[in-house]
């Protein structure tokens, strides 16, 4: 059954993962660093992990597989998710791929580089209305797809 794993701790979507996760019938999991509010409701489960380097991370990776939808912001989660088999959406609502965490690891390394040399770089752009209505229909039709796939 598709499950969605949420790396929670600044993911500014939580609200329409639970909205499209209800919809589809499909269970949430909340995984972070420090307790977050989650609705009372069946489907929506949270885990806790230690305040370690990368624990969340370890511990979405370790359960990710073609079943599940993995929400992230982490570029080097999104690869770890990749290659188990997930399906992953970014917090903007663009998808990680096979073809494309080549290029995104590839410019993560390139900012940490200008950042370290001290260069005046910019951060990501704010989050927009735009990006919340891609990411919903994003992490719908990935729901679909992952749905009819077992039928």
């Amino acid at each position: 059954m598709p499950h969605i794993l949420v790396d929670a701790d600044a993911c500014p979507v939580k609200d329409e993962i639970y909205r499209v996760a209800f919809r589809h019938d499909v269970p949430v999991t909340i995984v972070s660093n420090s307790p977050i509010r989650i609705p009372a409701h069946a489907l929506v489960d949270r885990v806790v992990v230690s305040d370690g380097f990368d624990a969340a991370d370890d511990w979405i990776a370790e359960r990710a597989g073609a079943d599940a939808v993995v929400i992230t912001a982490d570029i080097l989660l999104a690869d770890r998710c990749l290659k188990a088999g997930a399906s992953v959406i970014g917090n903007n609502g663009k998808p990680f791929t096979h073809a494309s965490i080549g290029g995104a690891i590839a410019t993560r390394a390139i900012m940490a580089d200008l950042r370290a040399d001290g260069s005046a770089i910019g951060g990501p752009p704010p989050f927009s209305k735009a990006d919340r209505s891609r990411f919903l229909q994003t992490l719908d039709e990935a729901l679909v797809r992952m749905k009819r796939g077992r039928s």
